[in-house]
């Protein structure tokens, strides 16, 4: 079964935030940029090397390529195309497993992609199990399945009549042996 309009719109939402992150790299992509890296200043001591003191922070600037920037702004790119595709064509599956890899692989600027990936996820289990994707339906659903299987017990197995006529128990009966698995028995000599 495929996704329902409020989970299409979601992901076509998750999808949206992921393609403007990747362009937020377009600018990285297009010429060298500087990255400042920083560490916490420990009073007394000096900064590392390469490092210099900046408002209470050690701090580097390092010239970065735009290839540096190129993976991980195809990843994105492509995890969020995965993303609304996957939406567009109602593939819940598609769209959890592309929202989950964007959220890992994201860290934790990718905390929206494992929850959107997740809800999904359970929802999806929700949709196997009761028939209901709800909170309130499969809760719903759940405490019918456990009346009716608290009301099905009995004490005693029920008998069951087998397809050559003898009657046997429905539990602790063993299967009747395969014709095609189940090699022929040798007489026993006397």
């Amino acid at each position: 079964m495929g996704i329902n309009k409020l989970e299409r719109g979601i992901s076509f939402f998750g999808g949206a935030v992921a393609l403007i992150s990747a362009a937020l790299f377009i600018p990285h992509l297009l010429k060298n940029t500087t990255i400042t890296d920083t560490t916490k200043h420990v009073k007394g001591k000096a900064c590392p090397a390469g490092y210099h003191l900046a408002a209470s922070l050690c701090e580097k600037s390092q010239l970065t390529h735009p290839t540096y920037w190129l993976p991980q702004f195809l990843m994105i790119l492509v995890l969020g195309l995965a993303i609304i595709l996957f939406a567009f064509l109602r593939r819940r599956v598609g769209v959890i497993v592309a929202a989950l890899l964007l959220g890992l692989a994201s860290g934790t600027a990718g905390l929206m992609f494992l929850f959107l990936g997740g809800w999904l996820g359970i929802r999806a289990f929700r949709l196997q199990k009761y028939g209901d994707a709800t909170f309130t339906g499969s809760s719903r659903r759940a405490r019918e399945m456990g009346k009716e299987r608290r009301e099905g017990r009995s004490t005693a197995p029920r008998k069951t009549r087998s397809a050559k006529g003898t009657v046997a128990t429905a539990k602790g009966s063993a299967p009747a042996p395969s014709k095609r698995y189940t090699p022929k028995k040798t007489a026993r000599r006397r």
